[in-house]
């Protein structure tokens, strides 16, 4: 940018807020727009994983023995509808095609990039906006029913070794040292030590707002309903607030974020993961750190409000009314789990996790259209690769 005209970040979920606190770091003045309040999706109820030791993408080589299982399969951690079938078939084609050897090295090698420095960033700017301390570093903790479960993981964890992510396997007694509540039946851990978890991503977020609005940037909460280039050469947004120009756009839409680009000729493969939560409310099971059951594909996470369980991809589109079964399984897992949480009340929450076929989210300019950029399809990983995001987007526009 020669001059740092006006910028519009359209999403105020952690990666749109993200965008829009660095651009007003850098001087450039910017509107956030969203038809919600900053942080009312996915940001709000993800399970708060800093992880950049997630470098195998969800399609994984012999994917797609398992495609038969998620159809009809209400129980299973990852489920397809059959009414939701022929919608999301052109997805799914491309995410079989992404389980290929070859094309899981490529991703994970972007995403390990993607991920670099992540929680050393997230560190320094929960500093930064006065919130140091949601952020949790006690590490992760993978636990195994025994130790054929875990050989059925192992290309994932030796796909991390390759990208240099380090982690101790553990047995039975170490795993007690670490959560003496850790649940019956698991023998076999894998410890990382070098993730963290973020206590209250939603109190984060907003902390992370709050100082974007100190910086003199705009939040305007209106329905970006299309883009279109101006005359100027900057943009115009059309909202259910009227017409809105920028020099520059960044599409932050989440799964919302398809419908944008698409009269653009900008054709992203982006579908929505529906993940579920549920939050016992108070300290009721004694866990220290992010403790993943993946038997269960399920995340425990002691948030500064209860104990929150997320976990589960259902594929069902944005329309669908959220499917409370996927929640209800996600409470009898915590409670066999941690059989103390029985009798305790708890909330339950869904939300669209935007997801590319390769897991790989779409970050930087558009080569279609000057001005216009992304930051689109980060699935479950929004969260972890939001403040790397930022710079990305801000030296993109302006340099580093």
């Amino acid at each position: 940018m020669q001059q740092r005209g006006t910028c519009a970040v359209v999403g105020a979920g952690i990666i749109g807020v993200c965008i829009a606190y660095e651009l007003t770091k850098r001087g450039v003045d910017t509107m956030l727009i969203d038809k919600d309040e900053p942080g009312g999706g996915s940001s709000y109820g993800n399970s708060g994983a800093i992880s950049p030791a997630s470098v195998a993408p969800l399609a994984m080589p012999g994917v797609l023995a398992s495609v038969p299982s998620m159809l009809g399969h209400p129980d299973s951690p990852l489920f397809l509808p059959w009414r939701y079938f022929p919608r999301a078939l052109p997805w799914l084609a491309r995410f079989v095609w992404a389980s290929r050897p070859s094309a899981v090295e490529k991703s994970a090698t972007r995403l390990a990039e993607i991920h670099q420095q992540a929680v050393s960033l997230h560190e320094a700017l929960a500093h930064e906006v006065g919130a140091p301390e949601v952020i949790l570093k006690r590490g992760h903790l993978h636990l195994y029913p025994n130790e054929r479960a875990l050989n059925g993981d192992r290309a994932s964890w030796r796909l991390r070794e390759r990208h240099g992510i380090t982690f101790t396997r553990i047995a039975r007694p170490e795993i007690l040292d670490l959560e003496p509540q850790a649940p019956a039946g698991y023998q076999v851990g894998i410890y990382l030590e070098n993730q963290a978890t973020l206590r209250n991503p939603f109190r984060y977020l907003h902390a992370i707002f709050a100082k974007f609005l100190d910086n003199g940037g705009r939040f305007v909460q209106a329905n970006v309903q299309s883009l279109k280039n101006d005359a100027n050469g900057g943009w115009t947004l059309d909202t259910s607030c009227g017409p809105m120009n920028a020099q520059h756009v960044v599409v932050a839409a989440g799964a919302w974020s398809r419908r944008l680009l698409r009269p653009l000729g900008i054709q992203l493969p982006l579908e929505t993961q529906r993940g579920y939560h549920v939050q016992f409310r108070g300290d009721a099971a004694a866990i220290s750190r992010t403790v993943v059951l993946t038997d269960h594909k399920a995340f425990f996470t002691p948030m500064e409000d209860g104990l929150r369980v997320g976990g589960t991809v259902e594929l069902a589109g944005l329309k669908a009314e959220p499917n409370l079964h996927r929640a209800d399984i996600l409470a009898r897992i915590a409670k066999r789990a941690f059989p103390q949480l029985e009798g305790q009340p708890y909330d339950t929450w869904m939300g669209h996790r935007p997801c590319m076929p390769d897991s790989v989210p779409v970050i930087g300019p558009s080569k279609k259209r000057p001005g216009l950029w992304l930051a689109v399809g980060h699935g479950h990983l929004g969260l972890t690769d939001s403040v790397g995001t930022a710079k990305i987007i801000a030296d993109g526009m302006l340099g580093p």
